[in-house]
């Protein structure tokens, strides 16, 4: 219980602040029409109708709650209008991207720590090809893919890769490295090949910087999926949701679609830490050197 306290409590007063929030962005519309109808309104009257208007500026977190009750719960998961059926589109692109960029990752990380000149020629490219607005890459990606006749899946994928190998990659170079002197030397007194150090020595040290890359990397991923959505005018994702919402101001349906994502995020970094978890205690990894 006072683990769980300080989360409600912080929860709380965000809701609080939300609510508030809702009332002063959404009374000016509100007191305009009462204005424009000759009548004067009282705030308890403006504090009701903020609560319920069918596009607010800021919706109030009811409405956000009522909305994704309505489309994850009573629609069902094949229509165009359930949550479900757009994140399970957008999940895939991520799931796909996230494997596509660990792989590369751990790759290039391998290549870097065995090969003086790879981390000489390839790691500064690396630091410097995240300084891209994906905002800008992205459009460039699918117009070059679409020209050769590669669209759906793979071009989200791909923007995803893009955005989640650096994490990776950057984090099992330092876990590659992690091991100390003093084993390195002992495991040169036992006569190891290089192979030997790498897969017992190198690789399970590695193990702890390698999950907590993979839980910044799939948050990532899962942002580069939504960003690949939108210069597509694609109809169906969470970037389609919010592109859609956008267009027709729902912003309760942007709000919804935004808490999707997060609650996708979530369960994703929730999914890799606990495999992160399983895979350190069966290889052994101290409880503070997983952290």
């Amino acid at each position: 219980m006072k683990r769980v306290a300080p989360i409600f409590t912080v929860v709380a007063a965000i809701i609080a602040i939300w609510y508030v929030a809702a009332v002063f962005l959404n009374a000016p519309f509100e007191r305009d029409q009462a204005e424009r109808a000759g009548r004067p309104i009282a705030f308890s009257e403006i504090l009701q109708r903020t609560m319920v208007q069918e596009r607010p500026i800021l919706p109030a977190p009811h409405q956000v709650a009522a909305e994704l009750w309505d489309t994850t719960v009573t629609k069902k998961i094949t229509s165009k209008r359930s949550l479900v059926y757009h994140a399970w589109i957008t999940l895939s692109a991520t799931l796909l991207g996230f494997v596509m960029g660990t792989v590369l990752g751990i790759v290039l990380a391998v290549g870097i720590v065995h090969s003086s000149v790879l981390d000489k020629s390839l790691m500064p490219w690396i630091i410097t090809s995240q300084t891209i607005p994906i905002l800008a890459i992205a459009p460039m990606i699918i117009v070059v893919l679409s020209s050769v006749g590669v669209t759906g899946l793979l071009p989200k994928a791909l923007i995803s890769t893009y955005l989640s190998f650096f994490p990776v990659a950057v984090g099992m170079v330092k876990g590659l490295r992690s091991p100390e002197a003093m084993h390195l030397d002992l495991m040169k007194t036992y006569s190891a090949s290089r192979s030997n150090v790498f897969w017992k020595l190198r690789v399970p040290a590695s193990m702890p910087y390698l999950f907590t890359s993979m839980k910044v990397a799939v948050a990532a991923s899962l942002v580069g999926a939504i960003v690949g959505e939108l210069p597509t005018g694609a109809v169906a994702g969470l970037g389609a949701r919010l592109l859609a919402g956008s267009y027709y101001g729902q912003t309760v349906q942007i709000w919804s679609a935004l808490f999707a994502a997060a609650i996708m995020a979530a369960l994703l970094v929730t999914l890799i830490g606990m495999l992160g978890t399983w895979v350190n205690r069966r290889m052994g990894v101290r409880p503070e050197a997983a952290r």
